[in-house]
């Protein structure tokens, strides 16, 4: 049993230490089974939740929604950039149609007698990694992106949250055509302190 569970947790380990996003622009399909999509949307569901409140949920965008979501998305954009040229508005359009799979991960966090606000957000957060972690140890690679639409009151209206919900990330999920070379990463020595 112990070799087993030393395999399991060098395997476990070695993904965390390894893991990246990847781009969307790089990832392609196949995308996952819808089997494969709820187990993993169970899994981002199990994080801390302070008060059992789950101030989260998911929009799953997949298919021929990621188009209709890119649609409100170039509309929104060319309301404010009326001049826009073709390519620019097809970059807007296309935002969420290069994964297989978009997910939203929308937060609820509000005001709550017992459970800080900030609690809440956090626990949000942490759906949105649950998800990535998931995703990436069925040999998925993903992307968590937020960008200007995220925060754009239009766009979230559209996509039918409420006016105190916020999107905590879009998870990008597909395979990847190729994986760009890791990132630096922070230097221990400038982010711990010891007490």
């Amino acid at each position: 049993m112990t070799e087993i569970r030393d395999t399991a947790d060098g395997i476990t380990l070695d993904l965390l230490r390894t893991r990246r996003s990847v781009p969307p622009m790089l990832l392609d399909g196949p995308g996952p089974t819808p089997e494969e999509l709820d187990g993993w949307l169970a899994i981002a569901a199990r994080v801390p939740d302070h008060g059992k409140l789950s101030p989260w949920r998911f929009l799953v965008i997949e298919g021929e929604a990621r188009e209709r979501v890119g649609a409100i998305i170039e509309r929104t954009f060319l309301a404010d950039f009326p001049q826009a040229d073709e390519k620019r508005r097809a970059q807007e359009r296309q935002r969420l149609t290069h994964a297989p799979v978009v997910v939203g991960v929308v937060s609820r966090a509000g005001p709550h007698v017992k459970i800080p606000e900030w609690e809440q957000v956090l626990s949000a957060g942490a759906v949105c990694m649950n998800l990535v972690v998931a995703a990436n140890a069925a040999g998925y690679a993903t992307s968590w992106l937020t960008e200007w639409f995220a925060y754009d009151r239009r766009v979230l209206d559209a996509l039918g949250l409420d006016p105190a919900e916020r999107i905590a990330g879009f998870i990008h999920i597909g395979r990847a055509r190729e994986v760009p070379s890791d990132r630096p990463r922070p230097d221990l020595a400038q982010i711990v302190t010891r007490l």
